[in-house]
């Protein structure tokens, strides 16, 4: 995929603990930086699938219990 050059600030204590990083020095700032990035990206996404089953979920527990119990009540269990 082409990349294209954009221009960000950091500060100068966030640049540092980049620079320091073993990715950084093998792969370049560029790099690790496009990393971060989909991996934000990619956690920020995931967290939003979490809400949005928590939201879908939300208060069918007690639904979702009555309904086991009244399944396993109604069988028909052996004699032991």
């Amino acid at each position: 995929m082409a990349s294209k050059p954009v221009q960000i600030s950091l500060d100068q204590d966030l640049l540092a603990l980049i620079d320091t990083d073993a990715e950084t020095r093998e792969e370049g700032r560029s790099a690790f930086i496009r990393s971060a990035v989909r991996h934000y990206l990619d956690e920020k996404r995931r967290r939003a699938i979490d809400e949005q089953i928590r939201a879908a979920y939300a208060g069918k527990a007690d639904d979702l219990e009555a309904e086991i119990s009244g399944l396993i009540g109604g069988q028909a269990w052996p004699a032991d």
